[in-house]
């Protein structure tokens, strides 16, 4: 089985061309992070409203039950 480069140091320099090479990976592995993370953060933030409007409610609820 041959290998494309003889050492570890060849594979990350590539001929020249390894720093475009791995930050092409590095920003498409932070966008795709930032794909899964951000609806996962929006969502939770998202129920968090949510419970909190719903306690609103029914604090208001309970309030109007008493007043009456």
């Amino acid at each position: 089985m041959n290998f494309q480069f003889e050492n570890l140091s060849e594979f990350w320099l590539m001929a020249g061309h390894g720093p475009y090479v791995w930050a092409c990976y590095a920003v498409t592995a932070l966008v795709l992070i930032y794909l899964v993370v951000a609806p996962v953060r929006r969502r939770k933030k998202f129920l968090q409203q949510l419970a909190r409007q719903q306690r609103i409610t029914e604090r208001e609820q309970q309030k109007a039950q008493e007043a009456s």
